[in-house]
């Protein structure tokens, strides 16, 4: 079975992997449990400055990366597998449920938008799934890239340690992930709670999830009503 694979297209692939070269990612992609291609979009360029960008129809501030140049780099991993995602503020917000649908895939490829963004009609026609990180804008697509790529990759086969650690983080199941102690167990006059020492792993396994829950509801009213709802049907 072929190792699930990312590439980005960029005007900066020195960004690349950054921190997915470290710490279990980048453990993982020693091992080869994935790949991680980057792809220079100014060398898709015909001119000799090697243009991207162009001044946008209609006026307005700023540059839109053209179709001609952003089309060349897309054909150019077009026979690889997995859907081709252009990382946009517009886009279907990013979350758990979609970094576990993309780490069952074979793979991805991410295009990296920058100044305005990309031209509409290369978008258009390649069919690209528009994914947004959040309600906040950022400098470019590279830096959402490598937070959805840490998500993916993290839930890979063999790339985490336990694999139980994945169903107890936040959002496994609709809630945000209970607080966490360790030693020393007095720490300047706060005490961890009694019930995680005792033993009874039922008993602990229940006050983990009354405090999830708590903390969800008060936190994130949004996630628990989404959270209800699921229950209720």
């Amino acid at each position: 079975m072929s190792a699930w694979s990312a590439r980005i297209l960029t005007l900066f692939p020195e960004m690349f992997p950054g921190p997915l070269g470290l710490s279990l990612a980048g453990k993982a992609l020693e091992a080869g449990l994935w790949t991680l291609e980057s792809f220079d979009i100014r060398a898709f360029a015909t001119d000799r400055h090697q243009t991207v960008d162009d001044t946008p129809f209609g006026g307005g501030a700023g540059m839109v990366m053209r179709p001609d140049v952003v089309d060349a780099a897309l054909e150019a991993v077009a026979d690889r597998s997995g859907p081709v995602i252009y990382l946009s503020p517009r886009g279907r917000v990013f979350d758990q449920a979609l970094a576990e649908e993309l780490a069952q895939g074979p793979g991805l490829t991410l295009l990296c938008g920058r100044y305005e963004g990309v031209d509409q009609r290369v978008l258009d026609k390649r069919g690209l799934v528009e994914v947004s990180l959040g309600d906040f804008v950022l400098s470019g697509g590279e830096t959402a890239a490598l937070t959805l790529l840490d998500a993916c990759v993290r839930l890979l086969p063999g790339v985490m340690g336990r694999a139980e650690s994945l169903s107890e983080e936040s959002f496994s199941d609709g809630l945000l992930e209970y607080p966490q102690y360790t030693r020393p167990q007095a720490w300047e006059g706060r005490i961890v709670p009694d019930v995680l020492l005792s033993g009874h792993h039922e008993r602990i396994r229940a006050w983990r999830r009354a405090e999830a829950e708590r903390i969800t509801r008060e936190r994130r009213p949004d996630l628990w009503q989404r959270h209800q709802a699921r229950k209720a049907s």
